[in-house]
């Protein structure tokens, strides 16, 4: 939506051609508009016609993330090697929209294990845990989580104090 406000009025970008009143997508390259395309289409078929309902409910969209790992959302920036589609930033981007779009809530999960599990993973795991910690995760066969609140430090990530101990967590803690 932000695109689409700015590109209601006239601005000049970088290369100071003059855009008057059209929308992104009439600048996105063939490979961004056919993962918008089938993102959008996705998200309006399996999404949205359950959306409401799981906002009821308040149930984790299982199903759908599952079709997400089909479709290779859940691990979009992680190369190909590494489990996941190796797309690039703007692709996530749209794809981060058109989900959201359809189901916030869903958009969230989707984000938060891309942005929030899958690329600090990727980026900062020693080759010896890759197949552990980011392979499945990367291929939707697993979902990462980012802990964020505790009591007593509010959301700042940078205050948590919490440490997992023992065997048999979710994560195998």
């Amino acid at each position: 939506q932000v695109g689409t406000m700015l590109c209601r009025f006239s601005f000049r970008c970088r290369v100071g051609v003059q855009l008057r009143g059209r929308g992104l997508s009439s600048f996105l390259s063939d490979e961004h508009e056919q993962v918008r395309e089938m993102v959008r289409n996705f998200a309006e078929s399996s999404i949205l016609p359950v959306a409401a309902e799981l906002d009821r409910t308040h149930a984790y969209p299982g199903a759908i993330v599952k079709e997400l790992a089909e479709l290779g959302l859940m691990g979009m920036n992680v190369g190909e090697a590494r489990g996941g589609s190796g797309m690039d930033s703007l692709s996530y981007a749209i794809a981060m929209e058109e989900i959201s779009r359809a189901c916030a809530s869903t958009g969230v999960v989707t984000s938060a294990h891309n942005s929030l599990y899958c690329a600090p993973v990727d980026a900062n795991c020693a080759e010896s845990q890759v197949d552990e910690w980011l392979l499945p995760f990367a291929a939707g066969q697993k979902v990462g989580c980012f802990g964020l609140s505790e009591p007593g430090n509010g959301s700042g990530a940078r205050a948590a104090a919490t440490t997992p101990r023992g065997a048999g967590g979710l994560l195998g803690f």
